[in-house]
């Protein structure tokens, strides 16, 4: 699937960033949309960072009653650091290990049983999670691709 399909469409749109910023890689949901909310003004798109906790923003995310839900985390899936993975977060990839406590896959079933939207997860395989580490270099690399390729996507919903 290409990232410019799952938005067709689109009347509203809520952008997640999941993950925690002390801890290298995990930082990577958050830093993207943290970017993106420097660089997109569109009334359409709303951007929330989650940190580690998702579903605290269960009912904001509702409240917007968006079209398209996207969730930005680094993933566990086996790919190469800073590999991108486009998924389903009801599938495999939304039970897959992540550092928070709630899976997506839960979060998701509970939001789509309340809102009519499609979910996407985009998901990034992580390098260094430690403490106090520095995002590395391919993780930052794809989110900057990444970035510029939602920033073009959501000015234009």
């Amino acid at each position: 699937m290409e990232l410019e399909d799952f938005f067709k469409g689109a009347k509203k749109v809520v952008v997640c960033g999941i993950g925690n910023d002390v801890r290298g890689d995990d930082a990577f949901g958050v830093y993207v949309v943290e970017t993106l909310k420097e660089r997109v003004s569109n009334p359409k798109v709303v951007f929330l960072n989650c940190g580690e906790m998702p579903e605290s923003y269960t009912g904001k995310i509702m409240r917007e009653n968006p079209s398209h839900v996207v969730f930005i985390d680094a993933v566990h899936f086996e790919g190469k650091p800073g590999e991108i993975v486009l998924a389903d977060p009801e599938g495999t990839l939304g039970e897959a290990f992540s550092t928070h406590k709630m899976p997506l896959k839960l979060l998701v079933g509970y939001l789509r049983q309340n809102i009519n939207a499609k979910f996407l997860l985009i998901g990034a395989q992580p390098k260094q999670t430690g403490l106090f580490v520095e995002m590395s270099k391919e993780l930052k690399e794809s989110a900057e691709r990444l970035i510029s390729l939602l920033e073009k996507i959501l000015a234009e919903i």
